[in-house]
């Protein structure tokens, strides 16, 4: 026994009764360490890493979480965040012939149209923003308004697939699949991400829009519902007891997990034992999570909510700032769904179009910010605002007050966490038609986002059928401009 050697006795491996103890006590914090460092996936998702001495996450983060808000169909940006007073002086002329070869899907070029509705300058910056967005207009200070943004399809499902994934074609990792992955989750209990769709439905591209590609499932975004319970079948039978209910847990992870040893490469299994041991986890947390009843009524109409037409996304995006209150990586929010005139798509009337659906989410946009600057969570917070691609600044025939898609040149904004608000960078030319000054593609918002959440877009890699692969893939640079 220890008492029969004196305090400074050695044992037969050398070391003394106190460094004994003091090892064996170091051993035991260290499977305390391992425990804690397997809940944030820290082991697997430095696995891969392994095969590599390029350090991935070597930036200092800004932001802890992300919200993007998609407007799902694209909205103009000559009509919304780029001020282009020139195609009022331009008005029923047609495009140059140098740049009308580059119109979309063979639809008809019409004239040269100017915003349907008036720009006027908001805050100390005096930033030009419509009246499709008076309440985000005084926000302005806070706002990075990208007016130079390229893309490289023309479609709705490739191009929304690109902004979420940085490619065109399905089976990649979307980007807040990347931001979990290289950051783990700030909360155990939830999801790490989490995406909202538009009740009257989702990206026409469906699923991909926020997979996981080709890393495991469980960095896949989990799907809250827009409207009523955001979470169905959380709760389990109420015969059942929790402490049943942990128990026949085990039990199935414990016959998964035998499963699983005798068959390699079984990433969808294991993606399945941490969802259900998420699943259950989430029943204590995240009802607490999305129950707006605990939200003051001051609140409540600050985000719209429980009128009309905000009372959908502004309950949406009060669900986001209380998700990324409880650390949440990711968040992303739809508005618009389904296909035309129900998305941003505005082919038959920008004026008819934008006017519903800016409606909708002017109000809660803007309590957002309001919100999570008062509780001192916009300073870790990104907020991004953005289409698939933008509109072109000619009508589509003659007399006809729609716009069709343009991906050579369109606005996004960003907001919060490390960004340089008041400002604009980049530039369309006069007519808003494509990018000429400091243009940003997707790969540079990309590299972008995550350099404000920490990541080195270069860096941040995974490991798939022989190659190291990344968000950004080929190409992408920081955009420099915008950071604070």
């Amino acid at each position: 026994m220890l008492t029969n050697f004196p305090a400074q006795s050695h044992f037969p491996c050398g070391h003394t009764r106190r460094e004994f103890v003091w090892q064996m006590g170091g051993g035991f914090a260290g499977l305390a360490l391992s425990s804690l460092l397997a809940r944030e996936q820290f082991f697997e998702r430095h696995l891969h890493a392994a095969q590599s001495d390029r350090p991935r996450l070597a930036l200092p983060a800004k932001a802890k979480s992300c919200i993007f808000l998609m407007m799902n169909g694209a909205p103009s940006q000559v009509d919304t965040f780029d001020y282009k007073p020139e195609l009022l002086k331009y008005a029923g002329k047609q495009l140059p012939e140098d740049k009308s070869y580059k119109n979309s899907g063979g639809r008809k070029v019409g004239y040269l149209t100017p915003a349907w509705r008036p720009f006027r300058p908001g805050g100390e910056s005096g930033l030009m923003i419509s009246d499709y967005f008076p309440k985000v207009r005084q926000h302005a200070d806070k706002l990075a308004v990208i007016n130079s943004c390229h893309t490289d399809s023309h479609a709705h499902g490739s191009a929304l697939v690109q902004m979420n994934t940085g490619k065109t074609f399905i089976g990649r990792p979307s980007l807040g699949a990347w931001c979990v992955y290289g950051l783990g989750s700030g909360n155990q209990d939830l999801p790490g991400y989490v995406v909202i769709l538009d009740k009257r439905g989702g990206p026409i591209s469906g699923q991909p829009n926020w997979a996981s590609g080709f890393m495991p499932a469980n960095y896949q975004g989990t799907l809250f519902r827009p409207v009523g319970d955001p979470i169905l079948d959380l709760q389990g039978p109420q015969h059942l007891s929790r402490e049943a209910q942990r128990d026949q847990l085990d039990l199935l992870q414990q016959l998964n997990a035998e499963h699983l040893r005798s068959r390699s490469g079984g990433d969808e299994l294991a993606a399945r034992i941490k969802s259900y041991e998420l699943a259950y986890r989430m029943q204590a947390e995240a009802p607490e999570a999305v129950d707006l009843a605990q939200e003051s009524a001051e609140t409540l109409q600050m985000y719209g909510v429980g009128q009309q037409p905000t009372d959908e996304y502004g309950r949406n995006c009060l669900v986001a700032r209380r998700l990324v209150e409880r650390g949440v990586r990711f968040v992303q929010l739809y508005s618009g769904g389904g296909h035309l005139e129900e998305t941003w798509d505005a082919h038959e009337s920008i004026e008819k179009n934008h006017g519903q659906h800016a409606s909708e989410v002017d109000q809660p946009i803007a309590a957002l910010l309001t919100d999570l600057e008062q509780r001192g969570l916009l300073d870790e917070t990104l907020v991004v605002w953005g289409g698939e691609f933008g509109r072109m600044p000619f009508s589509e025939g003659k007399d006809a007050p729609g716009r069709n898609h343009n991906p050579y040149g369109f606005t996004m904004w960003m907001a919060g966490a490390g960004v340089r608000g008041g400002i604009n960078y980049g530039e369309t030319d006069e007519f808003g038609f494509q990018a000429v000054k400091d243009r940003v593609h997707l790969h540079d918002l990309h590299a972008t986002i995550l350099h404000l959440m920490g990541l080195d877009h270069e860096t941040l890699h995974y490991f798939h059928q022989g190659r190291e692969e990344t968000l950004t893939d080929v190409g992408g640079r920081v955009v420099t401009g915008v950071l604070a």
